[in-house]
């Protein structure tokens, strides 16, 4: 597993974003969601950046980025997160590919700063009442951060990892530790638990009556086979947006990008021209 993407950091509201970065043109933003990282998109990236300059930051408290114990780390903070970003690169407008919350994340952009996005494409988002999902809500209650011991945490994550996939064997052991590791210390463990306290529908239902007013051409990609952001929400999603059109992922589930990095890559790369 290698990419050509440069490594590199900058700070936003005192914060360390990590992101990775490839080729030049229009600026292109991939976003990731949860429990995933900007190596979520390293089959992506080089098929991008071959006509964009490609941005892919890891999430503040996720990845390599900065953890801190005590920020804002729900989507409308980590949407303010991206905002600051595009301003340390000097960005004035990018397109904007987000699967998972990072959907969310894009949304809540597009809506509060229309100007920013040039197009939009969604993958498996998160939208209106689609989330948490239902594994994760158990996580969120008091105490189930100090009952659960490193090891236990790790395997739970580990085993967690498979059942976003249609194909089971996509999902590797090498893929998984690409995911798997940023959470596998005991700081990392209380950042993932930071992160599930903050995912909350409240945000995208807030938002949900003004994606008719979003001006921006936008594609909508999803695995048919998806078990964590249900295949119903995506027509619900298209019809929602004024300018946007759907695209099935055939025998694809919720990690569509490691089950077809090539037609995903090939679509999104068509679809931004």
């Amino acid at each position: 597993m290698s990419i050509d993407a440069t490594e590199n950091h900058t700070y936003v509201d005192g914060y360390k974003i990590v992101f990775r970065e490839q080729g030049e043109g229009n600026t292109v933003i991939l976003l990731h969601g949860i429990p995933t990282n900007s190596l979520m998109w390293r089959d992506i990236i080089p098929q991008l950046a071959k006509n964009h300059r490609v941005i892919a930051p890891d999430l503040l408290n996720y990845g390599q980025s900065e953890k801190p114990l005590d920020a804002d780390v729900s989507i409308n903070a980590q949407s303010r997160i991206i905002i600051g970003l595009m301003n340390a690169l000097g960005i004035p407008y990018a397109d904007v590919v987000a699967h998972d919350i990072g959907g969310g994340i894009a949304q809540l952009m597009a809506v509060s700063d229309a100007q920013r996005v040039r197009k939009l494409v969604l993958l498996d988002s998160i939208c209106f009442d689609s989330w948490p999902i239902p594994e994760f809500e158990p996580l969120q209650k008091p105490g189930a951060e100090t009952d659960m011991g490193l090891d236990e945490f790790i395997g739970m994550m580990r085993d967690f990892m498979p059942n976003g996939v249609q194909d089971k064997s996509v999902m590797t052991d090498e893929i998984i530790d690409l995911y798997v590791s940023p959470w596998s210390t005991e700081d990392g463990k209380h950042a993932f638990f930071r992160n599930l306290r903050r995912l909350n529908k409240e945000y995208t239902e807030a938002i949900a009556d003004e994606l008719k007013h979003l001006p921006h051409q936008t594609l909508v990609l999803w695995g048919d086979k998806d078990a964590f952001q249900k295949p119903a929400y995506a027509p619900q999603l298209t019809k929602a947006i004024p300018n946007a059109e759907l695209v099935w992922i055939k025998d694809a589930g919720h990690w569509l990008i490691e089950e077809k990095p090539e037609e995903v890559g090939k679509r999104i790369g068509d679809f931004l021209g």
